[in-house]
C-alpha cells in the first residue's frame, strides 16, 4: 500500500486497493486533493492508521 500510494498516490491506487472505491474515484477527479489527500494518506500509511474499507487498520510494516 505504500508503494501504491508513493507511485500511483493522485490517481487513488492504494484506496482502490483497500477497497474504499468512492473515495479512490474522488481522489482520481481531483488529483489527490492536488497532492495534499496524497500526501496526508501517506502519512496515514506511514504511521499506521489507515484504514480499508472494512475500517481495519492496514499494517504497513508487516512482512518487511
Amino acid at each position: 500500500m505504500l508503494v501504491l500510494c508513493l507511485l500511483l498516490g493522485i490517481f487513488g491506487a492504494h484506496r482502490f486497493y483497500a477497497g474504499k472505491t468512492r473515495s479512490a474515484v474522488l481522489q482520481l477527479a481531483t488529483l489527490g486533493g492536488l497532492g495534499i489527500w496524497t500526501l496526508v494518506d501517506l502519512l496515514f500509511i506511514l504511521f499506521g492508521e489507515f484504514t480499508d474499507a472494512d475500517g481495519r487498520k492496514v499494517n504497513t510494516w508487516k512482512g518487511l
